[in-house]
């Protein structure tokens, strides 16, 4: 067998509206070619190598459910202490943003305070948004769900937003 691969793919999938994709492949030209179809399928195209990684940057994220605490001040208090950038929260739940070297740190206060995480990972999280209404939202989110069904897709990354995905 081929020596596995990992690749990652930018695209500009509709003017401002940017994805990115983590692979991990045995057969890079096939991947290449099923992800250059999806995009041209979904209206979108397949970018040069760091096209739009300019928009996106490796982030640690938390998310705290507000349901197991809601305490927002001591959540700051301990996150900025461990190495936290900023937390955002909205009715339901808190989202921790930090360097990814302040994961471990950041993982093992939420412990000994014994604050439970929804989800903690590191990722690609976008600078900016995008907002799409409608039809657009759709088109993207059935794009994004195309590239999540290809088997060596491992991540996609986007900077869109919609009240519908």
């Amino acid at each position: 067998l081929p020596p596995i691969q990992r690749a990652i793919l930018w695209s500009a999938a509709q003017a401002v509206k940017a994805v990115m994709l983590d692979i991990l492949t045995d057969n890079r030209n096939r991947t290449a070619a099923d992800v250059r179809h999806l995009f041209s399928k979904h209206g979108g195209n397949l970018g040069q190598d760091g096209c739009v990684a300019w928009m996106f940057q490796k982030k640690a994220v938390f998310i705290v459910e507000k349901e197991t605490f809601d305490d927002e001040d001591a959540l700051l208090e301990t996150v900025l202490d461990a190495g936290a950038d900023d937390m955002k929260g909205d009715d339901e739940v808190f989202e921790i943003t930090a360097d990814p070297d302040a994961y471990d740190a950041i993982e093992a206060a939420l412990g000994e305070k014994g604050i439970e995480t929804a989800s903690a990972e590191i990722t690609m999280v976008p600078d900016t948004m995008v907002r799409l209404e409608g039809a657009d939202a759709e088109k993207m989110q059935r794009l994004i769900d195309a590239l999540d069904e290809n088997d060596d897709v491992q991540n996609v990354y986007s900077n869109y937003e919609s009240d519908d995905a």
